[in-house]
């Protein structure tokens, strides 16, 4: 990794994930796990919540390489401008101990369909992002892409974790819209307070901000979870469906 990012990387530079697997693969013939590669990306980004998952990763290990800018996207850690880097204990000290959720996950490599049937769910999160960031007006009349100097909504920094959606509603609040492509579970609204909080401590200024969530399952508990700020937070549940029928020969 180093050697690929110190042969073709500049500061500020963004590059894919799929770049650096590529060149790696084309450069190890003989290491087979793309998954593995990819994996090891994520634990060389100082700003990853899945460095959590590789013991290896502790200060002093030359895992401190790249900065991660959005889902698939990164570029050279610059320890004079960013943050300092997150090992296991200070994503635990966040997040806890429970399982990782899929926002954690780069979702061009990971499918989260494990609990639902999957005809009508979409198979990766990164497609609900997408589609919803181009039809925000299905959420809500008025509701656009939040956009600022050169800054999109889309995977939105928010102090080193990503926002799935930020956006902008009617009245000019920002709206922080959290995607699930399974079941919406009570453990969402943390992750969905922390990052209103963080968008009102350094975004916000004098504007409103609210949250959103959209899976395809709402749980009861998530329901009882946000009654108290029902005016603060909107729930969604989405589906999707096709038909396939034969085409007749003339």
């Amino acid at each position: 990794m180093t050697e690929w990012a110190k042969a073709h990387l500049k500061p500020a530079q963004l590059y894919s994930k799929s770049q650096i697997v590529d060149w790696f693969m084309a450069s190890y013939p003989r290491f087979e796990s793309r998954a593995s590669v990819a994996a090891d990306v994520e634990a060389m980004s100082v700003n990853s919540p899945n460095r959590r998952h590789h013991p290896s990763v502790k200060p002093g290990s030359g895992h401190d390489l790249f900065y991660k800018e959005g889902r698939g996207r990164f570029r050279l850690w610059e320890p004079e401008r960013d943050p300092a880097p997150i090992y296991k204990h200070d994503i635990e000290a966040l997040i806890g101990n429970a399982p990782a959720d899929a926002d954690e996950a780069d979702s061009s490599d990971i499918s989260e369909i494990g609990d639902t049937q999957g005809t009508d769910t979409f198979a990766y999160e990164k497609d609900l992002q997408n589609y919803l960031a181009r039809n925000l007006h299905h959420l809500e009349p008025g509701l656009r892409l939040y956009e600022e100097e050169g800054l999109s909504g889309i995977e939105y920094n928010a102090g080193g974790r990503f926002i799935d959606i930020l956006a902008v509603d009617a009245m000019d609040a920002l709206v922080v819209i959290e995607l699930k492509v399974s079941r919406g579970y009570d453990r969402v609204i943390g992750q969905l307070l922390r990052y209103m909080g963080w968008i009102e401590n350094n975004l916000a200024g004098q504007k409103k901000v609210r949250g959103m969530i959209v899976a395809s399952e709402i749980t009861e508990d998530l329901i009882l979870a946000t009654n108290h700020i029902a005016d603060r937070v909107k729930l969604f549940e989405y589906n999707i469906s096709f038909n396939i029928k034969q085409k007749e020969r003339v």
